[in-house]
């Protein structure tokens, strides 16, 4: 009953943000202040995490930078917001971040109870495990008795119950609020099994003591669509956040690269044309509030979707994660764009 409480007043709370952003457009606060305020993992490699000097950089980080090149034609126009899983939520609703690019699953409560708008999936994910070698586990159906680390407030933690209990199995939580503490925890050996999205368990590993002493077992137990939130009661920025998505997409589909994006202008390929803004009268990015150039500055300024995924999680980054799902529709994959027309 009291979760139910927590969850009504929650609600009541996020719809009086909801209807406060509808009457503060958040594209012109963005262009006020000079810069998108990003919330972000406190540090995921290859998704989100700074450098020594403090740089940001992973697939997420790269989308904070294609929203602020679509708007200001500069991808540095961006201040990271780190967030925990915990404190990711109340970032967003409270107006700390202007969007949230921060490995969040799409699900009916965030997209209604919690007062956020989804749409564009740019990772298909799944919950994974992870264990040592020197167990000789090869199936999450053998873990029963295990102790799992795993970080709380997240639908991580509510798939690991239901997957134990489905499946008759018992299992003893160690939960930690932050990322840092469950990696620390794992690698220290209090628990056997690591669970989270699949791509964060590879991320994971590389930052362990001995990588190689440790192996994700085969299953995955869930559906983890992972991609950008924005507060409810703001069509405009919905659409921005959304297309910048798109525009990434399309430009793989099209063959349109940040090496070739200027090339690609005298494409004779009037679907081409459009998208990059060079054909008359098109009003493609003025319609969202932008310029018409808005995809060629984001494929300028960090490539296009397979650019994206294959220099930070990809073949080109220490992960070496397959596209799988994530490749596009036209190669078997799930990543479509609308179209741009």
């Amino acid at each position: 009953m009291a979760r139910r409480i927590v969850t009504a007043l929650l609600g009541a709370a996020v719809m009086g943000i909801g209807a406060n952003g509808a009457s503060a457009a958040t594209l012109d606060d963005v262009k006020a202040k000079g810069f998108v305020q990003c919330g972000v993992n406190t540090g995921l490699a290859g998704f989100a995490a700074p450098d020594a000097a403090g740089n940001w950089s992973g697939f997420d980080v790269d989308y904070c930078k294609a929203i602020a090149a679509a708007i200001f034609g500069d991808a540095t126009k961006v201040k990271y917001t780190p967030t925990s899983a915990k404190e990711r939520f109340p970032a967003l609703q409270s107006g700390e971040v202007d969007v949230l690019a921060r490995n969040t699953t799409w699900t009916i409560n965030r997209d209604t109870a919690l007062g956020f708008n989804f749409r564009p999936v740019n990772y298909y994910d799944g919950q994974g495990f992870m264990v040592r070698k020197a167990l000789n586990v090869k199936s999450a159906l053998e873990l029963s008795g295990a102790a799992v680390c795993v970080q709380t407030g997240t639908t991580t933690e509510l798939n690991l119950a239901d997957y134990f209990k489905a499946n008759n199995l018992q299992y003893n939580p160690v939960v930690f609020e932050k990322l840092e503490e469950v990696n620390a925890a794992y690698d220290a050996g209090r628990c056997d099994v690591y669970t989270t999205d699949a791509s964060g368990l590879y991320s994971l590993r590389l930052t362990l003591s001995n990588p190689d002493d440790h192996v994700i077992l085969p299953e995955i137990i869930s559906k983890e669509p992972l991609g950008p939130a924005v507060r409810q009661g703001d069509d405009q920025w919905f659409d921005i956040v959304t297309w910048v998505h798109y525009a990434l997409v399309q430009a793989e589909e099209f063959g349109v690269t940040q090496a070739n994006v200027e090339e690609m202008k005298s494409s004779p390929n009037p679907d081409v044309q459009r998208f990059l803004g060079v054909e008359a009268d098109s009003k493609i990015g003025t319609d969202l509030g932008l310029t018409n150039d808005w995809a060629v500055n984001i494929i300028k300024a960090v490539g296009n979707y397979g650019e994206v995924f294959d220099r930070n999680i990809g073949a080109g980054s220490p992960l070496k994660i397959e596209r799988g799902l994530n490749a596009l529709w036209t190669k078997g994959g799930l990543q479509y764009a609308m179209p741009v027309r």
